[in-house]
């Protein structure tokens, strides 16, 4: 969460607007942002050039980021939810849905901002599903302020265009600054817009899927064009266990943990069978010594993860 220094209009009946960026796409962050500033400052802030950040090329957006970076009357938050944040919880037993975490991020804006003591009085959202019911259901949280929850606001308010000019050049630059860990990276970071019906995405994904680890952090693995992927190129995983889970998400591609040996034959390249079984591990069974990380796949050198040793 980042936040700016507290001005004195704070006080003052304020107003404020939500908007997200990068919702939809398989690699980066999702970025969740607001914008706020005086009701006073209404009619002026009408008179800017904020609109809605899909409609503006990248330069006007960094120039209108600036722009509001520079404005005494206006102050915004953003909270960005990473590949792996989003991976983890869309991927978990209690599969968190991207909905779920969307609202999370709302919630903890609007917190933050009033926590701060701004005088909140109204806010504007931009919403993809539901409004009248995301309205409701904010309304009833946050008993006192008004809100206008509906399709398209970035385009309708100001202070939404605002709020999203912030959210789209943040996920932006997370996109482009984030550093991949991994070795031998085809194309290195020319991975385009990073949404699936980006070509240059979609070459830079199939070019760079591992057939045992499968991608970067950068990359989403909850999303189906990772997961189709992963199931056309990647080794194949058995999972056997004593006590049948039906609520456990299934995957065919996965991590494997440490308490966790495979069972393999290396002859059969990439069309290879796994088959892993979890077993019992003490600090007696196992020993463990330092790596030089030498002749090491790059994923174990990035984690400086160390060899395990075959039990005694």
């Amino acid at each position: 969460m980042t936040l700016q220094q507290r001005p004195e209009w704070y006080s003052e009946p304020c107003f404020l607007g939500i908007d997200e960026a990068g919702r939809g796409p398989v690699l980066g962050p999702m970025v969740y942002a607001c914008a706020y500033a005086p009701v006073a400052y209404r009619d002026q802030l009408a008179k800017q050039a904020y609109a809605d950040s899909k409609t503006l090329n990248e330069d006007k957006r960094e120039l209108l980021y600036e722009a509001i970076q520079q404005d005494s009357q206006i102050c915004f938050l953003y909270d960005a939810l990473s590949a792996t944040d989003i991976s983890v919880n869309m991927l978990s037993r209690d599969r968190i849905s991207l909905n779920s975490l969307a609202n999370e991020s709302t919630f903890k804006l609007l917190n933050d901002v009033m926590q701060m003591g701004v005088n909140l009085q109204e806010v504007f959202v931009d919403t993809v599903g539901d409004a009248a019911k995301w309205q409701a259901r904010l309304e009833s949280k946050y008993p006192g302020v008004r809100f206008i929850v509906c399709p398209k606001a970035d385009a309708i308010y100001p202070i939404v265009s605002a709020a999203s000019i912030v959210a789209k050049v943040t996920r932006d630059r997370g996109l482009r600054d984030f550093v991949i860990q991994e070795e031998a990276i085809a194309g290195g970071q020319e991975y385009g817009s990073g949404y699936p019906g980006d070509p240059v995405t979609i070459r830079w994904l199939e070019a760079n899927v591992s057939t045992v680890f499968g991608y970067p952090d950068v990359v989403r693995f909850s999303w189906q064009t990772t997961t189709r992927l992963l199931e056309d190129t990647a080794c194949k995983v058995q999972w056997e266990s004593e006590v049948e889970d039906p609520g456990q998400h299934t995957l065919t591609f996965t991590t494997v943990a440490a308490n966790v040996t495979a069972q393999c034959d290396e002859s059969q390249g990439n069309n290879l069978e796994h088959t892993l079984k979890q077993q019992p591990v003490s600090q007696t069974q196992y020993l463990t010594k330092s790596s030089s990380g030498k002749s090491r796949h790059s994923y174990f050198r990035a984690r400086k993860l160390q060899r395990v040793c075959a039990p005694i």
